[in-house]
């Protein structure tokens, strides 16, 4: 599943949920989160700016092989003659126009533009890894709220178990039921409990306010995520898929083809350079020249044109020490594709390993919740006939809500993990998810197209402005967790 796969799970599956809250009618999406972020995040529109400006090196260097015209004009007042000029006039007046065609220059401009090229297209390559990595980024921090969220709310739990659990101790210790001991077992846990939710609390806020510094916007209530489609059936399979379609790895091949028309340039620093001009001068002496003698002209006009070849003869070893050190450059490339080539490799089989281990976290987890609500209702049973202590009971609701929050956080990790691998395999950016219609996508090559034939000198942009939203009147986030059904414990996978 490649493009548009995605968003028909995220519009149709959010049932299969993570961590299945009831969903409240007001809430944010998983989708709609990625939607800001794709429009407003400032990390992203300032790598679309940047990409802008490198698509600028293709005119730039088109312009070096583009006939070019200067135009040159003085005016002269003459306020001491020489004593031996007879005919020198008072006043100059020159304007003259200067046509330049380069026609050879060793093969230099032509691979300029070639390098140029290849670097927008490591460029766009780049742009997509940026936007994959800031998916990535928001989708663990939408997790996390969700998680911490969960936690909270079990932590919370807790504490109300315990607080009704002390008073019930503190009572039957009243009547001599319970001992002491009992009591400050009981108060001891509750404590506990009370710095837990005090700690996922703090963690909540720390969630938020990374979901805000990404999305530009509070969360509000987030619905579940959707299950994530065209995870690979094996690590090989999805090794491949990475290997011909991560951004890094297509941007660093690029940037080594452009390397390699760099070495070209450097070389052809040694080679002749031919190219034709024209000229024409127009000379005004304002009636003064030879003092104003007749029949000498007071104006003239005149007119050249030619061939120019430079050919060099020695330049003390400069074209030879650029080419090495641009066939330097070009090996540093060429490593840098087997260095970012396995890293590949590695995030890939990474994520893989964590997604696997998840999963079978989950469920093992699911196992131990059901087991552990299982126990507590024995071990409370046996308490009030009074062949289990309270220690025993406090023991396995603490072994509840420990299998618990390892469910919660096993979902948020397979998530995580799941989409962590389609990230790594260049499956993770709004053109695979499928945010938008046709010709909603922002797509570098549209750019590229406008100004890589543009050779007016006086063409511009509106001036720059930052689209990005601030987040300096969001509110501090606080702690609060919304009205929700039972934290879900249901499969997702």
């Amino acid at each position: 599943m490649r493009r548009g796969g995605i968003v028909r799970i995220l519009v149709m599956g959010t049932g299969a949920s993570m961590l299945a809250f009831a969903a409240p009618a007001q809430a944010d999406t998983l989708q709609e989160a990625l939607t800001k972020a794709y429009r407003n995040n400032p990390t992203l529109l300032a790598a679309r700016a940047n990409q802008r400006a490198i698509d600028e090196d293709v005119p730039i260097n088109k312009a070096q092989g583009i006939p070019s015209i200067d135009a040159t004009g003085s005016y002269t007042e003459v306020l001491k003659k020489s004593p031996n000029s007879f005919t020198a006039p008072d006043r100059i007046l020159q304007i003259g126009p200067t046509l330049i065609v380069p026609v050879y220059a060793g093969g230099a401009i032509k691979n300029s533009v070639k390098a140029a090229r290849e670097r927008v297209d490591a460029g766009q390559a780049d742009l997509r890894a940026i936007e994959s990595a800031i998916f990535s980024q928001l989708v663990a921090a939408y997790m996390d709220v969700l998680r911490s969220e969960a936690l909270v709310s079990l932590a919370a739990n807790q504490v109300d178990v315990l607080t009704v659990n002390l008073q019930a101790t503190s009572d039957r210790f009243e009547i001599g039921d319970l001992t002491r001991t009992d009591v400050a077992q009981s108060q001891s846990r509750l404590a506990l409990a009370q710095g837990d939710l005090r700690n996922a609390q703090a963690a909540l806020i720390n969630a938020r306010e990374t979901y805000i510094q990404l999305v530009g916007e509070a969360p509000n209530e987030l619905q579940p995520p959707p299950a994530l489609p065209g995870l690979p059936a094996d690590v090989d399979t999805a090794v491949d898929i990475a290997l011909a379609g991560n951004p890094d790895l297509i941007a660093d091949k690029q940037r080594a083809q452009a390397a390699g028309f760099d070495t070209e340039v450097a070389g052809s620093g040694r080679l002749p350079t031919v190219s034709l001009f024209a000229g024409a001068d127009y000379t005004d002496y304002f009636g003064t020249l030879a003092g104003g003698a007749g029949g000498i002209a007071q104006d003239e006009t005149t007119a050249n044109a030619g061939v120019q070849i430079s050919i060099p003869i020695f330049q003390g070893g400069l074209p030879a020490a650029r080419q090495r050190q641009a066939q330097a450059r070009e090996t540093a490339a060429l490593e840098q594709i087997i260095a970012t080539e396995r890293d590949v490799i590695a995030q890939v089989r990474a994520a893989w390993s964590s997604w696997q281990a998840s999963l079978g976290v989950i469920e093992s987890s699911q196992v131990a919740v059901e087991a552990a609500s299982l126990s507590l209702e024995g071990v409370r049973a046996e308490n009030s006939i009074g062949s289990r202590s309270i220690l025993d009971v406090l023991n396995a609701e603490q072994e509840l809500v420990g299998a618990q929050v390892e469910l919660v956080t096993a979902r948020r990790n397979a998530y995580v993990a799941g989409f962590s691998l389609l990230a790594a395999m260049g499956r993770a950016e709004a053109r695979d998810l499928g945010f938008f219609g046709e010709g909603m996508l922002y797509d570098p090559v549209d750019n590229y197209e406008r100004v890589r034939g543009k050779i007016w000198d006086w063409g511009r942009d509106p001036d720059p402005v930052a689209d990005a939203t601030r987040t300096v009147d969001v509110p501090a986030p606080t702690a609060d967790v919304p009205e929700q059904g039972e934290i879900g414990l249901e499969p997702s996978y």
